[in-house]
């Protein structure tokens, strides 16, 4: 039996994903709430900080690292939760592309 065909993610593809998922963290004050107190990030510093790479891995991260926030996400993005982690995975964080399934 075939392998279904994996989308591939690109970098800027990853970044925008990380985007995204800022964009619903904001969208409920309790989410964005946990997110800046685990993370340390203010809220005046979240634009700027969109900026770099290295945080929207991190962002990432954190989204890979809770199961329900992750499913509740990927169900409101309509993605496979597997796609973080490969965002993950290309930024440079998480598991590595060829072992994400």
């Amino acid at each position: 039996m075939a392998q279904p065909k994996r989308s591939v993610i690109t970098a800027e593809a990853a970044e925008s994903l990380a985007i995204q998922a800022l964009a619903f963290f904001a969208a409920d004050p309790e989410r964005l709430g946990r997110f800046l107190a685990v993370t340390g990030v203010g809220p005046q510093d979240i634009r700027q900080a969109a900026h770099e790479p290295q945080f929207l891995a991190g962002v990432l991260d954190y989204l890979a690292g809770d199961e329900a926030l992750l499913v509740d996400f990927a169900a409101e993005v309509d993605m496979d939760p597997v796609e973080v982690a490969r965002a993950c995975s290309v930024l440079g964080h998480g598991t590595p592309e060829r072992d994400v399934p």
